[in-house]
């Protein structure tokens, strides 16, 4: 086989590894289509007959408001200092009842609203479609939630929504009136709140809606702006709890709304630094309030409020309940069909509305309800496990079930046994009533345990599979390099940077804090290239002075934002230091801006066009993305525009953020042909007789440098205005790294710092390999699934569109990756043209024995480790970012770009 082949055979491997790992680890869900029905599970009793003909379980209540504040952490509800004290007054007098929920991760919005709405827990690959929230990929219209139960079952059947248009894209064409409010702008925290709350007064006078839904975005924008201790944050709580305390009044005064129920939850928490999306203690426990003057004389313990959390946790405030115990919870007050997917419990605190009464049957109505949650449970069971008789009770055993359920080891087994006892247990009702409510409850955890994993029953043959082909695909790269591996330092530091990468991965608080691991790397891979320069030349003054720049920027790379979970929120330069000095942040990135238009002018454009046009074409194109940041950032963090050119904002204030990006993409597209066109039909080209003649270094220029400034351009309109100096940083780090890495030909060009293109492609593979990861984390990137920039995913979007949004996403969040790998189509070319597909084989060998071999850690790691607590909080997400870099980064990036700028050099 040759290299060639090998190589290519390396590549096609990897995404093929990583679909079938993926399909092992992410395995298919039990799903049941269709609404529910009480006849439905009274048909589901396999011959007990004790639902048929029974009046159903009474309904307590015939209207729900549903008020969803994003972030709403418990202790901002109960504990001491919070703004809720009204919430706290109704939970003194017994009126509202609370809980602290449990969100499962990922603990980010469509997730969260699927479990607050289904009932089932939504897998990890639902991260994705939060990011790809199309009309078909993540809409809940079809399928069975309390909402679709409560239009079809309640006496109006109409619901109204008013607040975060997640709601809408789940619901679509579901609400008889709403108005949805977009949470692009987390500087936001006023307008998008009072765009809800302006709706209140009406509807609580309108008495055709079932269910009112209402999702507030301000809490959650504050602490993604300035964390949980923001001094914002008491007063949105205070403006919440007015809300709840004018919903609650009106219950009491509106005849209409007397049996009307009021549920206050969170979806998520945040964490100490504002953000959400991981397993922190305060993502995954939001407030769950229930509120009703109904609830008063319901029998139930006195809470107290404010309270302190348990001892030995930090918001466990009062009995932790899962969060989509919710939706059951719901279906009971409400009498409507608990949605067949469901994987909640009816909570135990409610049941004192059913307990003194009793069915035709002489079931007690507080157990029946229990027992229809067991049964419609008892569905997924069998959609899990197969339908067999063996789930059949038999009659003649009855009062004579006697096991120990817990000796089962078997899922399957366990869940028989106790289903036997409930079957027992209410067939035996009179002998042991006692049972009625324990033996159902039992089932109902110990499923709930099971079908809540399930997204963790791994295929593991699947597993294994992914991981040998990936092992496959790292063989035939290592196969596939031109040349035997070489023992120089460059070639031990590469073994050494891919062995310690993968060890890394099966250690969390490694993979969590994966950024300190690439800031030392570089480090000591630039002190390597200092000591390897220096042997070559000797001591030289503009050695020392670069290499002590490359590092001093390397340094305040490292600091400009802080990431990973340990240093989350601690201060940095991007979000502690640019706020209180806007005015420094402007000046770089006016300064950045003025580089890229020198570098166009006198680089992208030379020889191309005239120097005046080529100098106006600049402007033209630097001038358009300038703005839109500009603009941007004043709509996303004004705190960092402060009253800044005022005069520019008013010239475009007519002009709409979508209308500003598409002008700067317009622009930067015709550059693109007119370079291309142009140097197709041979302008800018220059023989070596031509250089001779003393031509500066940016005549000099081919294609890939023209295009790569071009593309800059491109990503830095993708970046958070903060990170934007960080690519004039970049630039100079990479002429810096070509300067050390440049051998001289001659003694004569030693003596006059003449220095070719660098010939040993391993060094300049590896400072790429070492850039890329550095800048992406330099960036603010990590491994955890709440650091994902959205907020540049729609520049120039208006509509939906998956594979724009999807490029946008990808380019904001690898923009550093992105940069420093079309850097080196241009800084390792050749001497001799022979060398070009010889050096581009080697660079790509490189690159892909390191994607291939992280990629075998990776999955190696979450096969061996599948039973740890943190499998879905860090390993999980570490694999989608794995699949992000082998996928993206390498095979369309570093293959398809970046080859694509070595075609036309």
């Amino acid at each position: 086989m040759s290299k060639r082949i090998a190589l290519a055979l390396s590549n096609l491997l990897i995404p093929i590894a990583a679909l079938v790992f993926a399909t092992g680890f992410f395995p298919y869900k039990p799903f049941l289509s269709g609404l529910a029905t009480f006849e439905e599970v009274e048909n589901e009793e396999l011959g007990l007959g004790l639902l048929k003909g029974n009046e159903r379980p009474q309904r307590i209540f015939d209207k729900v408001i549903f008020m969803t504040v994003d972030a709403l952490r418990s202790d901002f509800v109960y504990g001491h200092g919070s703004g809720f004290t009204f919430t706290q007054d109704l939970i003194r007098s017994g009126a509202a009842l609370p809980f602290t929920a449990h969100a499962t991760p990922p603990t980010i919005t469509m997730p969260r609203v699927k479990a607050l709405t289904t009932g089932s827990v939504p897998s990890f690959l639902d991260v994705i479609l939060n990011f790809a929230e199309s009309d078909t990929t993540s809409s809940l219209a079809s399928q069975d939630t309390w909402l679709a139960q409560a239009k079809a079952n309640l006496d109006n059947g109409n619901l109204v929504f008013y607040g975060d248009d997640t709601w809408l894209k789940l619901f679509p064409d579901f609400f008889a009136r709403h108005d949805g409010t977009s949470s692009f702008f987390v500087s936001d925290f006023t307008e998008v709140d009072n765009n809800v709350t302006r709706h209140v007064p009406r509807e609580l006078e309108q008495p055709d809606w079932d269910a009112m839904i209402m999702h507030y975005l301000g809490l959650d924008h504050i602490g993604h702006k300035a964390g949980p201790l923001s001094p914002n944050m008491l007063p949105k709580q205070k403006e919440m709890d007015a809300i709840v305390k004018k919903i609650y009044e009106a219950m009491e005064l509106n005849s209409h709304l007397d049996d009307t129920l009021l549920v206050v939850a969170g979806d998520h928490g945040m964490n100490s630094g504002g953000n959400h999306g991981g397993s922190a203690p305060g993502e995954t426990e939001p407030a769950l309030v229930f509120i009703s003057p109904k609830f008063v004389d319901l029998e139930k313990p006195a809470y107290a409020a404010p309270t302190d959390p348990k001892e030995g946790t930090e918001f466990e405030f009062y009995r932790k309940v899962a969060q989509n115990d919710v939706v059951p919870t719901l279906s009971a007050l409400l009498g409507i069909p608990i949605p067949r997917n469901n994987l909640g419990i009816i909570l135990p605190e409610f049941l004192g509305f059913w307990k003194t009464k009793t069915s035709s049957t002489g079931l007690n109505a507080a157990a029946e309800l229990l027992y229809r949650n067991a049964l419609q449970m008892l569905g997924i069971i069998k959609a899990k496990f197969g339908d067999s008789e063996a789930w059949r009770y038999d009659p003649k055993i009855e009062g004579s079930v006697q096991m120990d359920c817990q000796g089962f080891e078997e899922d399957e087994q366990r869940l028989k046994c106790r289903w036997f006892l409930v079957r027992d247990a209410l067939s035996a009702q009179h002998e042991r009533p006692l049972r009625l409510e324990l033996t159902p409850l039992q089932f109902l955890n110990d499923a709930q345990d099971v079908l809540s994993t399930t997204a963790s029953s791994y295929k593991v043959e699947l597993l294994a599979k992914g991981a040998a082909i990936a092992g496959v695909s790292l063989i035939l790269a290592v196969n596939s390099r031109q040349s035997n591996w070489p023992f120089t330092p460059a070639g031990l530091g590469f073994v050494l940077i891919t062995t310690f990468y993968g060890i890394m991965m099966f250690a969390t608080s490694y993979v969590e804090e994966e950024q300190h691991f690439w800031y030392w790397a570089t480090a000591a891979w630039m002190a390597y290239l200092y000591a390897a320069k220096t042997k070559v030349i000797g001591l030289q003054t503009s050695v020392v002075f670069s290499t002590f720049v490359l590092l001093a920027l390397h340094r305040l790379s490292t600091r400009w934002n802080q990431t990973g979970q340990k240093h989350a929120g601690d201060p940095d330069v991007a979000h502690t230091f640019f706020p209180d000095h806007f005015i420094i942040l402007w000046v770089l990135i006016v300064t950045a801006y003025i580089h890229l238009a020198f570098r166009i002018g006198r680089r992208t454009f030379a020889d191309i066009l005239a120097p005046e046009f080529a100098t106006i074409s600049a402007i033209s194109l630097v001038l358009p993305s300038f703005v839109f940041k500009l603009n941007f950032t004043q709509a996303d963090a004004p705190e960092l525009v402060g009253g800044l050119a005022e005069t520019i904002r008013e010239w475009t204030s007519e002009l709409d953020l979508v209308t500003q990006a598409r002008a700067s993409f317009v622009g930067l597209a015709i550059a693109t042909t007119v370079v291309l066109v142009m140097v197709v039909l041979g302008y800018g080209r220059h023989d070596e007789a031509t250089k001779k003649k003393g031509a500066n270094m940016f005549t000099e220029s081919r294609l890939p440098s023209r295009l790569h400034d071009l593309l800059t351009l491109f990503i830095i309109t993708q970046t958070r205005a903060q990170n934007i100096p960080l690519f004039m940083f970049f630039d100079l780090q990479s002429q810096i790294l070509f300067h050390l890495l440049s051998r001289p030909t001659t003694p004569l060009a030693a003596n006059s710092h003449a220095y070719t293109r660098p010939l040993a492609i391993l060094p300049t593979t590896v400072s790429v390999l070492l850039m890329a990861h550095t800048s992406f984390f330099a960036l603010g990137n990590s491994n955890a699934i709440s650091s994902i920039d959205l907020s540049n995913a729609y520049n120039g979007v208006s509509g939906y569109n998956i594979v724009a949004v999807g490029v946008l996403l990808f380019a904001s969040n690898w923009a550093g990756p992105v940069y420093w790998t079309v850097a080196a189509s241009f800084t390792s070319a050749p001497i001799r043209q022979s060398q070009d597909e010889s050096i581009w084989h080697e660079h790509i060998s490189i690159m892909t024995i390191f994607i291939s071999a992280s990629l075998v850690a990776v999955m190696v790691a979450c096969t061996v480790l599948r039973t740890h607590l943190f499998i879905w909080t860090v390993f999980s997400p570490k694999y989608l970012y794995a699949m992000a870099w082998a996928v993206g980064w390498h095979l369309v990036v570093n293959i398809g770009l970046g080859g694509l700028f070595w075609i036309v050099r």
